[in-house]
């Protein structure tokens, strides 16, 4: 693990150690509760990025998308 420093205004801190007070064993320590945070935040901004690189190949593709959503809804719709 490595020590970094970083800044942090007086309300974000306090919260913080609101919540080290009140966590489970896991996250007592101000350092493990924003390691938590980071490591959400870096899973959610992965799966966002990730949802606009497949709207973007849906938009690109839509036409034929569609096409073939269309043939496939006739050919199950045979008897």
């Amino acid at each position: 693990m490595k020590t970094i420093a970083i800044t942090i205004d007086e309300a974000t801190l306090r919260s913080i150690e609101e919540l080290a007070e009140r966590a489970p064993a896991r996250a007592r320590s101000r350092s493990q509760i924003i390691r938590m945070a980071i490591r959400e935040f870096v899973a959610t901004e992965r799966q966002r990025a990730r949802a606009v690189r497949e709207r973007e190949i849906f938009k690109k593709h839509r036409s034929r998308l569609a096409r073939q959503a269309r043939a496939l809804i006739s050919e199950q719709a045979k008897p």
